[in-house]
């Protein structure tokens, strides 16, 4: 199967995160209505989400709740999904990443399979070929599983209250999007069916980072990690250009989202916990 990227290259250096976030799980996991407890991670680029979602799985696994992972990066629509996408809506589509480029029924398909209690494959993006694995080469979430962890950079996300201001943010925005009709999908897609997602989840927790110039640090780390294995990766030049996608929506998700999160663990540039704040707390 190809590289999962971004998997385990960040180490998460602080045993508290997996703590507070295991803590909040088996807290509120016991007085659960439903079978399959859906828990939201939601956090920056290069920020260790992936390498928590694992630890996690393997240690609520350990306790006696089977439990899975699913990656939002994992739930792209197809390249020529995209592609269509970009030759009849926007050519900023073409990239994966900002919501719209996400197949939204394919996780809801998979939540509503694994809270049947049935054996269910989890879908897998792999992102040096920009396009999804084949179906049949999906690992299997088995029967009876207990918990899903759902991580990804917008998870969690809600629309803004207003249409995005039309002043580009940066120089992606004023090159190929000056307009803002891409920017104005995105939001679309993200008041959409992405709502309908989020909503299924039983709690949700940001890894906050310090802020956005650290986004482009921990990329940039990632991809000269798989570069020096051999496994691909962009130059810093490519990653400076690509996160720009992702921009506006972190910033604002670095904002807003500490509001209403269950549990917001703030970062320092090393991922190490600042603080750890409690929903109420």
């Amino acid at each position: 199967m190809p590289q999962r990227r971004g998997h385990r290259l960040n180490q998460l250096s602080d045993p508290a995160i997996v703590a507070a976030v295991r803590g909040l799980v088996l807290g509120r996991r016991p007085g659960h209505a439903r079978a399959l407890f859906v828990l939201g991670i939601c956090g920056s680029q290069g920020c260790g989400k992936s390498t928590l979602a694992a630890i996690l799985r393997d240690e609520l696994t350990a306790r006696g709740l089977p439990t899975a992972v699913l990656s939002i990066d994992d739930i792209y629509k197809t390249k020529a999904e995209r592609q269509t996408m970009a030759r009849r809506l926007h050519p900023l589509l073409r990239t994966r990443g900002v919501p719209g480029t996400h197949d939204v029924a394919l996780a809801l398909a998979v939540i509503a399979a694994l809270g049947r209690g049935e054996p269910t494959p989890l879908p897998r993006f792999d992102k040096g070929a920009d396009d999804r694995i084949d179906p049949a080469l999906w690992p299997l979430a088995p029967a009876g599983t207990r918990v899903l962890i759902l991580e990804g950079w917008c998870v969690g996300a809600r629309p803004a209250a207003a249409m995005p201001d039309p002043a580009p943010l940066n120089a992606l925005e004023a090159t190929q999007d000056p307009r803002g009709a891409w920017r104005q999908r995105v939001e679309q897609a993200l008041g959409g069916d992405y709502q309908r997602l989020f909503s299924r989840l039983d709690a949700l927790v940001l890894l906050a980072a310090p802020g956005f110039e650290a986004v482009l640090n921990w990329r940039t780390e990632q991809e000269r990690a798989l570069r020096a294995t051999g496994g691909g990766g962009m130059s810093d030049a490519e990653v400076g250009t690509f996160i720009q996608h992702y921009e506006r929506l972190t910033r604002r998700i670095l904002a807003e989202m500490p509001e209403y999160a269950d549990l917001v663990i703030t970062l320092d540039r090393h991922r190490r916990a600042r603080e750890i704040r409690h929903k109420g707390g």
